[in-house]
């Protein structure tokens, strides 16, 4: 496969105009850190946006920054640390569990919803994307959003654009929000719970008024591959609070008084902290230099430990849990076992399942992505239609199917 590396905007429009009249497919990537992920499906060529780079507008004062698709995530984010500010979304490291190298691309990350634990509280990676340019399918650059919220132009086409998987165009350029830097972080944890408690003890907590950022649950099975930070042994049921020292010691003392309840509270220092977050965000765990299937869950908070439970009784399932349980990372043994997981999770209510890591063989036996209910399947193809008519973006991915 070819890869085509536009460094302008027009190029990228030239390329995309050029492989439509020519009936190729192209598949769109950044720093090509999830590669392997998706259906695996023939294309003539790879569109990278890695050579448009650089940060476009960035006033620190309007907690708004601008760049290009393809600059590098850790140029951003140095930036923004340099001002104490933030990508609220948290996103993700893909490269340790795809076994992969490059660089993430901030369009990369939009492009994919790609959110981290603090999704509970500061929403998904879309939440925070103000605008977009990107080129569609006719090879036309289509601008959308601006650069504040009260510019609602073109805003649900900018919410379409993230999570798009590169199916719709071609993102050339980001405008997104970026918060202030917490100034400090705490996490407590709950020692000893099953799932099923832990689903309980995460719910109390987040319906408490002190602002969790971040609960997660590690079973047994994984607390022992957090080796950067001090965990206690068995179970853990992590909670994250936020902010200004004062409140946040104010509430960390209201957080454990009510969690005593369950078990016994530990607290981790700030470092040990900021790792468990790094670990749990990067499915540190699973990233163990196998092709093992590794699934993506959204299903109810309240329903995980079920599914789970029940996944385990008809095959080998390791798993733990994100967003006070409402994102379960699964890795199997063998098998993907998608028609089982995917029908488990329609008995409990809905939710989608995503197979983000697999061996070449099971991708191409396995639909990555959870099949869309008719209505809004119809709905899909007819914005496919619209904005890429010729087929030619990613014909191995589907919208539509990140939370």
């Amino acid at each position: 496969m070819i890869d085509l590396f536009p460094t302008a905007e027009e190029d990228a429009a030239t390329i995309v105009r050029d492989h439509a009249a020519a009936g190729k497919a192209l598949v769109i990537c950044g720093g090509n850190t999830r590669s392997g992920f998706g259906d695996a499906v023939p294309a003539a060529g790879r569109l990278r946006s890695t050579n448009l780079t650089g940060i476009v507008a960035y006033n620190p004062g309007e907690m708004v920054l601008t760049a290009r698709a393809g600059t590098p995530l850790s140029e951003i984010e140095a930036a923004l640390a340099e001002n104490g500010q933030m990508m609220a979304f948290e996103p993700m490291d893909h490269r340790p569990i795809m076994g992969t190298s490059g660089e993430p691309t901030i369009g990369g990350v939009f492009a994919a919803n790609v959110s981290g634990p603090r999704r509970l509280i500061a929403g998904a990676a879309r939440d925070s994307l103000l605008g977009v340019r990107f080129v569609n399918g006719r090879g036309e650059v289509i601008k959308a959003g601006g650069r504040v919220m009260k510019n609602v132009t073109g805003l649900d086409l900018v919410k379409l654009l993230a999570g798009s998987y590169g199916t719709l165009g071609f993102i050339t350029e980001v405008t997104f929000r970026v918060p202030p830097r917490p100034r400090v972080e705490q996490t407590i944890v709950v020692s000893g719970l099953n799932d099923a408690e832990a689903a309980n003890a995460m719910a109390v907590a987040m319906a408490l008024p002190v602002e969790v950022s971040a609960a997660a649950h590690l079973p047994t099975s994984v607390t022992w591959k957090f080796l950067d930070c001090t965990l206690p042994q068995g179970e853990a049921t992590c909670l994250r609070i936020e902010g200004l020292p004062s409140s946040v010691d104010a509430r960390m003392l209201k957080l454990a008084a009510a969690m005593q309840a369950f078990g016994p509270v530990v607290k981790l220092n700030r470092e040990d902290s900021a790792r468990l977050w790094r670990d749990v965000r990067d499915v540190s765990p699973y990233a163990d230099g196998t092709p093992r299937p590794v699934w993506r869950v959204s299903v109810a908070p309240s329903v995980g430990h079920q599914l789970v439970a029940a996944l385990r009784l008809e095959t080998g399932v390791d798993a733990f849990y994100d967003w006070q349980g409402g994102l379960i990372w699964m890795r199997m043994e063998a098998d993907a076992d998608a028609d089982l997981l995917r029908r488990f999770i329609k008995a409990l209510g809905g939710g989608h399942a995503t197979l983000i890591r697999a061996p070449e063989e099971m991708r191409a036996a396995t639909s990555a992505f959870q099949r869309q209910p008719d209505a809004v399947a119809l709905l899909s193809a007819r914005l496919k239609e619209k904005f890429d008519p010729a087929g030619v973006f990613n014909p191995g991915k589907m919208a539509g199917h990140t939370r």
